[in-house]
Parts: structure tokens; C-alpha cells; sequence
């Protein structure tokens, strides 16, 4: 197998109440909007895309139309320049070139970035896509069809992918937090990364197996079913990076491309 490479970037912060990653918890945290880029042999993929353009918006109406059924919980910190296309360019990678485009899910903080990437392919659960293109999710503002029903070509998935057929990329369904929500595995150095993406927002989430607030969950029993597979793959060596957890986020990455190898991962031990 040639060479995999796997890189980390934030893409803005959002600050929610706490209780929404953690039943339970109380006051607010701000977590990071991570997207990560991967270098492979047969194409460059982007999983996640972050929020779109129009939250770095100073016009606070502007703001709340974006973030819908969340606007009233929600603070967001995404300045110009912290966008996914702006952090590729930066990287030197050129955003129009980028083949793949998977999606965890499809809300606003995952896919949001989906329209500056134009020419990709969008792989995503075929549950995910009949969910977010549901009227009534669509309407109770769940889904918004401008942040991905943008003309993409699109491969919908059933279940475990393997995108390129060598073990390397390796999509997994962990549904639960939405109806088609999907976590990703990449072989770095020869060791198994496992991108959570919402199936498990922290590192205390799995350590304590607290699910989050029932607003943000589709299936509890999904959620925990997700928590004991990646409880299996640490227990096998596998190295999991969490959804949305803040202090992992910072031993990983100051905001830019930052490479994700077998050096990085040993800050997470």
C-alpha cells in the first residue's frame, strides 16, 4: 500500500450548552469545527467541510437565518480565512481539485463548506440523504438543502465503504446522533485512525459513556452501540479522534493543515 497521508484543520469554533455533548452538564462549551484532508495515491479527499460562509457574516440576522433551529443556542467564533477552501489554499492545496467529499452527516457544522468545493464527489450514507432530504426535517430546520444538495456527483452508500478498495480509507456507519451518520477509519504509519465525527463528541463521552442531550440524538441505542465499537478498535490499537473535543483538537492542530502521523499521535497517549 503506497503512502496515506492525514491532516487535521479547525474551521471555526461554536460555542453550545455543554448538556448537548454530555447529558447532564451544565454551563456552555466551545468546541471546534474540525475538517480533516487525506493524500491518497487514487484521489485527495476532504471528510467534513465545516460551516459556510455566510456565519463570518457581522450581521447577527445573517447569522441566526444560517444556524436555524439552532440560532438561539448557538455562538459562533469563524473568522475569514478559517474557512475549509481558505485552509486548503493556505495548505497549497487548490480546493477545486479536491476528488472526494464525505460527509458524516449533513448538518450545518459538517457540510457547511460543501459549496466551496465544487468538482468533488460527495460519498454519503444513502439513510442520510433520504433523512436530509425529508420535508418535515427539512422544515423543522434539521437540514438545510443549500448546504449539499448543490449538483454534486454522488455515490450513496450502504453500510461499511471501502473507498479505494486497498483498506485504507474505510467508511463506517455509526448511525444514531442522525438516521445515515457515518465515521471514517484511515491507516496512518500502519496504525488504524478512527474519525468519530458526532457519534462520540468527546473523549469523556466514551470514557464515561454518557450519551448526549436526547435533542441531538436519532437512535440512543445507536449512539451507545458506536461507543463499544470504538471501545473495540482502541482496545486493538486503533487511535480514535473525537468529534468535537476541544483539548484534543489543540494537541493536534493550532487551526491550520496540520499532518497527522505517527508523531502527532503520540501526543494523544
Amino acid at each position: 500500500m503506497e503512502e496515506v497521508k492525514l491532516y487535521a484543520m479547525t474551521c471555526g469554533w461554536i460555542t453550545m450548552p455543554y448538556g448537548f455533548f454530555m447529558a447532564g452538564e451544565a454551563g456552555d462549551l466551545a468546541i471546534p469545527v474540525p475538517c480533516y484532508l487525506i493524500e491518497h495515491p487514487k484521489g485527495t479527499v476532504l471528510f467534513d467541510t465545516g460551516l459556510e460562509l455566510s456565519l463570518q457574516s457581522e450581521d447577527p440576522e445573517v447569522v441566526k437565518k444560517s444556524l436555524g433551529v439552532f440560532a438561539d443556542l448557538t455562538t459562533v467564533n469563524f473568522v475569514p480565512g478559517e474557512d475549509v477552501a481558505k485552509r486548503l489554499e493556505a495548505f497549497g492545496v487548490d480546493p477545486l481539485k479536491i476528488n472526494f467529499i464525505i460527509n458524516s452527516h449533513l448538518h450545518f457544522d459538517h457540510c457547511g463548506g460543501n459549496a466551496c468545493i465544487p468538482n468533488a464527489r460527495l460519498v454519503i450514507q444513502k439513510r442520510e440523504w433520504e433523512a436530509a432530504k425529508n420535508e418535515e426535517n427539512i422544515k423543522n430546520e434539521i437540514y438545510a438543502p443549500r448546504h449539499y444538495d448543490l449538483g454534486h456527483d454522488r455515490l450513496e452508500i450502504d453500510g461499511e465503504h471501502d473507498l479505494f478498495g486497498d483498506g485504507s480509507i474505510v467508511l463506517i456507519p455509526s448511525f444514531g446522533h442522525t438516521p445515515g451518520h457515518q465515521s471514517l477509519k484511515v491507516k496512518v504509519d500502519g496504525v488504524d485512525v478512527v474519525i468519530t465525527a458526532d457519534a462520540c463528541y468527546l473523549k469523556a463521552s466514551l470514557e464515561k459513556m454518557t450519551l448526549p442531550d436526547a435533542m441531538v440524538v436519532n437512535d440512543a441505542q445507536g449512539m451507545l452501540n458506536n461507543f463499544n465499537l470504538f471501545k473495540q478498535l482502541k482496545s486493538k490499537g486503533a487511535f480514535v479522534l473525537y468529534g468535537h473535543d476541544p483539548e484534543q483538537s489543540k494537541l493536534l492542530t493550532d487551526g491550520s493543515i496540520r499532518r497527522i502521523n505517527s508523531e502527532a499521535l503520540a501526543r494523544l497517549q
